[in-house]
């Protein structure tokens, strides 16, 4: 179970700009053609935990990878699961991704699940922190992207050039620039 953040309405507030994140950013700048079906059948679970520890989040992540995996797809067919207070600081986030994956390992659903990560500060290894290639996984809050590998894979099969949408994201960002991406 989701530790609650005993603010409601600031869960709610981080929900709804998550949520405004996906329409604007993710489906409005067609940074993943797959995420606009999922979005407008509402089968997107926008989980908000207080979780502040390493943990306490992954305690939370395996409960949530728990939950999708026993929730028809037609209810849920991926969570993001927003943790804004554990993991703020991007390298600690980044370490924390193989404990995500060691959690699929575990619970044994690897090919089950996948995990996908964006962070407000995040980078690509190699990038300077300001290189805009590493908006396509920036994010208002920190959070884990929990999806079905069943869905990824009916999704890049009826894309026929699944390979390049992250060469067109960066190609996209590039040409937003950041004053661009600030507006945005």
């Amino acid at each position: 179970m989701l530790t609650p953040i005993a603010d409601l309405e600031q869960s709610d507030a981080l929900a709804t700009a998550t949520q405004r994140w996906v329409e604007r950013v993710v489906i409005g700048l067609n940074l993943c053609p797959f995420a606009k079906a999922v979005q407008v059948k509402k089968r997107v679970r926008y989980a908000v935990t207080a979780a502040s520890t390493a943990d306490q989040l992954l305690a939370e992540l395996e409960h949530e990878l728990e939950t999708l995996v026993a929730t028809d797809v037609a209810s849920i067919e991926t969570t993001l699961l927003i943790h804004p207070f554990a993991m703020n600081n991007f390298i600690d986030y980044h370490f924390f991704m193989g404990e995500a994956d060691a959690a699929l390992k575990r619970l044994d659903i690897v090919g089950v699940l996948q995990i996908a990560g964006f962070h407000p500060q995040y980078q690509f290894a190699g990038t300077e922190p300001d290189d805009m290639s590493n908006f396509t996984n920036r994010s208002p809050h920190p959070m884990l992207h929990l999806l079905r590998e069943s869905s990824v894979a009916t999704a890049v099969a009826a894309f026929p050039d699944a390979a390049e949408i992250f060469d067109s994201n960066i190609a996209k960002l590039r040409a937003l620039g950041y004053e661009g991406w600030r507006k945005l």
